[in-house]
């Protein structure tokens, strides 16, 4: 018997440690991605998008959701080469992450805004209120909610 309970105890010491990692993405380490893309928004953890989704935005930085947010062509190279190696589904993160982040995206589908993600939207819509939406301004001001946002920790 007390060979169980030192392993149950240690097991259910660790539950709080898995759920706070559900809520921890690994932050943009890469010093292009970080001065750049921080010019006008936050870095977003490349691990938010596929691949694939990640190229897209990158291709397209004359229309970047309404901007234009244009930059060194060696730049746009550097950035999405990080981007696209620490992707959801990249072989770094994807036995981690794919299941939780990629979770109703099929292969034929390139999202371009992470707020299009389905664990997105089950995580915001209808737990956010009014209010919150207001304060935010945008689904893209992750740090206007998550304090931590930028080193990675997306908790309440």
């Amino acid at each position: 018997m007390k060979r169980l309970i030192a392993p149950l105890a240690l097991a259910l010491a660790a539950l709080p440690l898995a759920a706070f990692a559900q809520d921890r993405m690994a932050p943009v380490t890469d010093p292009t991605t970080l001065t750049d893309c921080t010019e006008c928004h936050m870095a977003f953890p490349a691990g938010f998008l596929p691949a694939r989704s990640w190229q897209a935005v990158m291709a397209d930085l004359k229309n970047h959701f309404g901007e234009n947010a244009s930059i060194s062509e060696e730049n746009r190279l550097k950035i999405t080469a990080y981007l696209v190696a620490n992707a959801t589904d990249s072989g770094i993160l994807k036995a981690r992450t794919t299941s939780r982040i990629l979770n109703g995206i099929t292969a034929d589908m390139t999202p371009l805004r992470i707020s299009d993600m389905s664990w997105w939207k089950r995580e915001h819509n209808g737990e956010v209120s009014q209010a919150e939406w207001d304060r935010a301004k945008s689904p893209a001001n992750c740090v206007a909610c998550h304090r931590d946002a930028e080193r990675g920790y997306f908790e309440d």
